[in-house]
């Protein structure tokens, strides 16, 4: 039940991505719960703060296949750099905004807007990293390994995100996420250089629909995708805690809401050897969403606060799970020559559901009612899991000790050792 740490253990470039990674998603938490924070301040509007989703989407879109065409033809590397790096400097203005007399709003959705396209040219590039620098048969263990990074971050990002901006004002929280980028991207610099491949093909239109092609050919791969999306676009609120704690009279415990389904997350995470015995990784991925979704609806329903928090985290482990077996699925069957535009094509069920996410949450709480949007969102996300299943038998039917992709990748993995 312990997680593997095999990884953590056999490659150095493991270790300094994922301790990179640990700091700035960490700064990028309190952005996270202080920004729609600061919005809701200034305009009081539920559709206000999901309009965050709306101005990060087409920027995600745009850049998150250009990344994935970029991570294949360039230094991947030196793209981590250099978005962090940009990254640190959005942060920037997000502090100095702050610190205004009366800080202004549209620079908070400009620089929303930008940190959705440097993300995209980023993530890409990280995840082609992971599956070159970890051996072939450790990447469920890494995918767990980062996980569970990401979510510590998640749950002391958020539930300190709430005590800083309540003692001590958004401006600190800012601060701390510029400084976490400068220290993360101190250690990306340890790195050691992934150059492209000698005949990588140049990011092009023409690149980015060779990978668009592959994941369409692979049914299995699209269903991954599709779960994501259904289950991100419909129960996805978080746009909207602010307004759910205010309606179940504890606005105390918003940072809280925040952190909660990375509690289920990590509870996954940290108990997480179990999945290296699980070969059917289609139907996990289908089980996990379904759990968010169910989760997410009894949220919705139910009128006390602590419960509401339990059920948040079951969504978190639920959506953990599904996680899990995505990338699990992702990282051994996808040759390394398009590894980096499927990520990009992944990027956009990862971050792009979440985006419409919120613009739902948002406009069905103007509407019908913050927890009417929470608990029909949950249900939606269970009849549309549902049908991708009956949908895409190829997912349901994958398995990792019989795929012909899975074993491709396995023997291409033998003749190139992994570096780092």
């Amino acid at each position: 039940m312990l997680p593997d740490l095999a990884p953590w253990h056999s490659s150095r470039d493991f270790r300094l991505l994922w301790t990179a990674g640990l700091v700035t998603a960490f700064g990028s938490f309190l952005t996270m719960v202080a920004l729609p924070l600061q919005i809701k301040e200034l305009t009081g509007s539920a559709a206000a703060v999901g309009a965050i989703g709306a101005v990060e989407l087409v920027p995600l879109i745009v850049f998150g296949l250009y990344g994935g065409a970029l991570a294949d033809a360039v230094d991947r590397r030196r793209l981590i750099l250099l978005t962090e790096a940009g990254l640190g400097l959005l942060a920037a203005l997000l502090l100095v905004n702050s610190l205004l007399p009366d800080p202004m709003l549209w620079p908070l959705y400009v620089v929303a807007a930008l940190t959705s396209a440097l993300t995209g040219l980023q993530r890409p590039a990280i995840d082609a990293v992971v599956a070159r620098i970890v051996p072939h048969g450790q990447l469920t263990a890494a995918a767990a390994l980062n996980a569970l990074r990401w979510q510590l971050s998640a749950i002391a990002g958020p539930s300190l995100a709430g005590v800083v901006v309540a003692y001590a004002g958004l401006p600190l929280a800012y601060g701390l996420d510029l400084l976490t980028f400068a220290v993360s991207g101190l250690l990306a610099l340890r790195l050691t250089a992934t150059p492209p491949a000698h005949d990588a093909e140049p990011p092009s239109l023409r690149a980015i629909g060779e990978g668009a092609r592959y994941a369409w050919r692979r049914k299995e791969l699209l269903g991954t995708y599709a779960v994501d999306m259904a289950a991100m676009f419909f129960a996805f609120p978080n746009a909207i805690f602010p307004f759910l704690a205010d309606d179940l009279d504890a606005p105390w415990a918003l940072g809280l809401m925040y952190a909660a389904g990375s509690v289920g997350s990590v509870a996954v995470s940290a108990t997480s050897g179990w999945t290296a015995r699980i070969h059917r990784h289609g139907r996990m991925v289908v089980a996990g969403a379904a759990v968010w979704g169910l989760a997410m609806a009894a949220a919705g329903w139910l009128s006390n606060v602590w419960l509401v928090l339990l059920c948040l985290a079951v969504a978190g482990g639920g959506d953990m799970i599904s996680g899990l077996f995505r990338s699990t699925l992702w990282n051994q069957t996808i040759p390394e020559k398009l590894r980096g535009r499927l990520a990009g094509i992944e990027l956009l069920s990862y971050a792009t559901g979440p985006q419409l996410g919120q613009v739902r949450a948002g406009s069905m709480a103007g509407w019908t009612g913050v927890r009417a949007s929470v608990w029909s969102g949950g249900v939606a996300c269970v009849a549309s899991v549902g049908l991708l299943a009956l949908a895409l038998p190829r997912l349901m039917s994958y398995d990792a000790r019989t795929d012909e992709h899975a074993r491709q990748v396995r023997e291409s993995r033998e003749l190139n050792p992994t570096p780092g």
